[in-house]
């Protein structure tokens, strides 16, 4: 019983890896090209925040005034992104990501509707923020999809763990090891890497229509990874918790 419990704590696991590593490409992806397209981040509001001061204190209140336009957008997503998931499970969860599959072909029409980039980037940055509320932890490590600074400062911890051979902090099976959530980080960073290279490309190729493919890809792994869950997840479980028989 006990090993059938970790070898489905570990496919759980895998999963959620998979989920984290898909939606961080969509993150990184949708942040070039409001990057490129618009001078703002959608995801990374450290970026935007640093922005706004650093304009501020040159007295430049117009481009300031545009790095803020996005954080209230990003943190009103968050809101509605947790108040829809306030059980945490499954439908809920596909549900907000349905939510953001549905404002970034908003962004795509309005972007092709000729709306302003105020509009454009409120529109977008509430979807990340909704996109970051979808998945918080890989098993037991914490992790962040649209801001990888986190996941870069865990990386580093592991790797100091392993040198100085700290026990892994409440692993969830003997398999659970530092290495583990090294790669596990590392696709996370990676796939977010590979998004904003993507983004970038197709920005400079098909401008507007760039976020019909994030907007299509989520759409697609919503519908694929939802009936796998469902027949994994028992009464009670949720999608951020390891699953247990």
């Amino acid at each position: 019983m006990i090993a059938q419990a970790s070898v489905t704590s570990l496919a759980a696991t895998w999963r959620q890896g998979r989920r984290a590593a898909s939606r961080g490409l969509i993150c990184g992806y949708v942040d070039s090209y409001t990057l490129l397209t618009f001078g703002v981040y959608t995801s990374f509001m450290s970026g935007n925040t640093i922005s706004t001061g650093m304009n501020g204190g040159q007295a430049k209140y117009v481009p300031a005034s545009h790095a803020l336009l996005p954080i209230p957008f990003f943190v009103l997503g968050a809101f509605c992104g947790f108040l829809i998931q306030k059980n945490k499970n499954t439908k809920e969860n596909s549900r907000v990501s349905m939510c953001v599959a549905a404002l970034l072909f908003s962004g795509v029409a309005a972007a092709l509707g000729g709306a302003s980039t105020s509009v454009c980037v409120m529109i977008l940055s509430c979807g990340m923020g909704m996109m970051n509320t979808t998945l918080s932890h890989i098993g037991g490590q914490p992790v962040n999809l649209g801001f990888v600074t986190g996941d870069l400062k865990s990386i580093g911890e592991h790797i100091a763990n392993l040198v100085n051979r700290s026990p892994v902090t409440k692993p969830e099976g003997r398999w659970d090891t530092h290495w583990l959530r090294l790669a596990t980080l590392g696709s996370v960073w990676t796939s977010f890497l590979v998004g904003a290279v993507g983004g970038a490309a197709m920005a400079t190729r098909v401008h507007a229509w760039t976020l019909l493919l994030p907007a299509l890809f989520l759409v697609f792994l919503v519908l694929t990874e939802f009936p796998d869950e469902v027949s994994k997840v028992q009464p009670g479980a949720t999608l951020d918790s390891p699953i247990e028989n």
